[in-house]
């Protein structure tokens, strides 16, 4: 293989090892959003019920409706079952959606472009693009770590001026109380959650690279 054909298929990697990340990293977010049970947790950790003064029933109830509504591929009005939201908040949560909407769009992309680079990689033994992608995960990780010791509550705030045009989101419980069952402590769990499965992933990557380099040496 001369050096052109070499060059070209180090691009290659690179950019496959990139969609397997991005395909990681958007797997995890949805898993980290349909995995409710993170947030029945926090109803006693954090004190919810108590803090908003809306039962545990009635919590349970209008936050299993915000999550199957984002997931939802229904263009359906946003209506909570018993608490009161501004059209403001309507707006919002309408905003959340078309986001998860595009990382299922991108989460497909990726998928499919990962299925057959792993395809193609497994059939000529070339495994380089395990070692990549966790070297991408493992940047990627360290960088949202580093950022999150400095503030958590500004890569909140920085978050949503990035990924909404509008104010929305800074929802005032007077009239949107809806609030008062999402404290900003739950987000921080669900950011950890997220990463502990990104973690998850570095180490299969890891793991699986450090067993084919035995393989391959014996």
């Amino acid at each position: 293989m001369n050096y052109k054909n070499k060059k070209h298929h180090k691009y290659m990697h690179i950019l496959f090892s990139l969609t397997l990340s991005l395909f990681i990293i958007f797997i995890s977010v949805k898993i980290t959003l349909i995995f409710k049970p993170l947030y029945y947790f926090d109803i006693e950790y954090l004190n919810i019920s108590e803090q908003s003064n809306y039962s545990k029933d009635e919590i349970i109830k209008n936050y299993n409706y915000i999550i199957n509504y984002l997931l939802s591929f229904n263009s359906q009005e946003f209506q909570l079952p018993s608490i009161a939201y501004s059209r403001f908040a309507q707006i919002h949560f309408k905003d959340v959606k078309g986001i998860f909407k595009y990382i299922d769009i991108l989460l497909a992309l990726t998928g499919i472009i990962s299925l057959i680079g792993l395809t193609i990689n497994i059939r000529y033994k070339n495994y380089y693009f395990l070692k990549v992608t966790s070297s991408i995960l493992i940047f990627t990780l360290t960088s949202i770590l580093i950022a999150f010791a400095i503030s958590f509550d500004a890569c909140f705030v920085l978050f949503h001026k990035i990924f909404f045009r509008n104010d929305y989101w800074v929802f005032d419980p007077s009239i949107d109380p809806i609030i008062d069952i999402l404290p900003k402590e739950f987000f921080l769990h669900t950011a950890l959650f997220l990463i502990f499965l990104i973690i998850l992933s570095i180490i299969v990557l890891i793991f699986f690279d450090k067993k084919l380099i035995n393989k391959r040496q014996v």
